[in-house]
């Protein structure tokens, strides 16, 4: 994992295309992981905050997630126990003003390598449609996908983004709060807490 992790810190495969955005920004890859974690937090890409910052979540949607799962950020942050690896793990920058999706070289040079790395997962938590994708193997869109968490439990629950783009969301699915979130908290638990693997 650390010669892996080394690895992808130092990836630069995408230096031209950032260079090219309105940001024009280098790579500066994010990821948090230890082969012990039991949950894995599966987002899209890092933002402007967290380019800076070179931590993820970092940023109100950060303390929107942590709020969803029930952890502070001294639990949220145990790369122990939990990792944090985005579809890409660099900041994919602005065109026309609007977010880039994380470029897909990114997940096909480096997931399956750091899946197979992580031997104790026990809850697989997926943000946002491109990571539903590759970690549940769905054709729907977001909203499908989560309001269907039902049939992923009990080694997944796939979650909207946290962003604040999506309250909108929040309060057309008021389901998410009073159905989901109770169970996605004691699944975080249960993952975290239970007796170790082996």
């Amino acid at each position: 994992m650390d010669s892996l992790l080394s690895e992808i810190r130092a990836c630069t495969l995408c230096a031209q295309r950032f260079a090219q955005t309105e940001t024009g920004h280098a790579p500066r890859p994010v990821v948090r992981a230890r082969p012990s974690a039991r949950l894995l937090i599966a987002g899209q890409a890092p933002g402007t905050r967290v380019h800076a910052s070179g931590q993820p979540f970092t940023d109100a949607s950060g303390d929107r997630l942590r709020d969803w799962l029930g952890l502070q950020p001294d639990e949220f942050y145990d790369e122990t126990r939990i990792a944090i690896l985005p579809m890409g793990f660099c900041f994919p920058g602005y065109r026309k003003g609007a977010d880039l999706p994380p470029p897909a070289l990114c997940a096909r040079t480096w997931r399956a390598r750091l899946m197979a790395e992580l031997p104790h997962l026990r809850l697989v938590l997926p943000v946002g449609g491109i990571a539903q994708k590759w970690h549940l193997g769905v054709k729907t869109g977001v909203t499908q996908t989560v309001a269907a968490w039902r049939d992923h439990l009990p080694g997944a629950i796939p979650l909207p983004h946290p962003s604040w783009r999506n309250t909108a969301w929040l309060k057309r699915n008021p389901w998410f709060d009073t159905d989901l979130l109770p169970v996605l908290r004691t699944r975080v638990r249960e993952a975290l807490d239970g007796e170790p693997d082996g």
